[in-house]
């Protein structure tokens, strides 16, 4: 028996995931006041090869990030963002998120608004390990032990299940809300809606499957 919960999957390093933070916010409380808990899956957004940018790439990126940016209200840093050289590889922040959940579940959201922060609004480069221990540390994980999941070996295995897992589901855009009863998955929005949107869909949802 599994108890109702929504997934949200999503990647730290997707802009349209940045934009939609606010309303995942809204949608976690009012999740959390029928007591219905709400876990985070990652889904790898650029990887590989996916990673490399050039100036037409990067040019197309900082685009879509200004449709972000006018369509959700969300701050960009457009000043120091994606500097010649950078690595668009959103692997290490996924590979983060997976560390984080494993050792304190309770912080991850904090955790997650702290690298989008630091990524969209900071210009750091959250794809370096010595960046994602600090903000790990400012959300309150041991820096030791967080240190220690994101170099270890079961933890690389755990992410690619992870992608594997999300692909399987044949989720193709971030984010994705999915609200999880038993073994049966509902789907709330692929890609982002507002709030007001969402609310009624959630609502109807907890009233016919929470205590059930």
């Amino acid at each position: 028996m599994h108890s109702p919960q929504l997934v949200y999957i999503m990647d730290p390093m997707c802009s349209w995931c940045w934009g939609f933070a606010p309303v995942m916010q809204q949608l976690l409380e009012q999740a959390q006041a029928a007591g219905v808990a709400t876990t985070l899956r990652v889904g790898g957004l650029r990887t590989g090869e996916q990673a490399v940018l050039d100036e037409q790439k990067r040019t197309y990126i900082l685009r879509h990030w200004r449709a972000v940016a006018e369509a959700t209200g969300q701050p960009f840093n457009f000043t120091d963002a994606l500097p010649s050289g950078f690595l668009y590889d959103t692997e290490p922040a996924c590979r983060a998120l997976v560390v984080a959940r494993e050792l304190d579940a309770s912080l991850l959201f904090d955790f997650l608004a702290r690298l989008q922060q630091a990524f969209y609004q900071g210009g750091q480069d959250i794809t370096r390990a010595v960046v994602l221990r600090e903000i790990a540390a400012q959300a309150g994980y041991r820096p030791e032990a967080f240190a220690q999941g994101l170099d270890a070996a079961d933890t690389h295995v755990a992410l690619q299940t992870e992608f594997a897992w999300v692909q399987n589901l044949a989720v193709r855009g971030f984010p994705t809300v999915l609200a999880q009863h038993q073994q049966q998955y509902a789907l709330l929005t692929n890609g982002y809606q507002p709030y007001s949107a969402l609310q009624p869909l959630l609502e109807r949802w907890i009233a016919t499957n929470v205590g059930t």
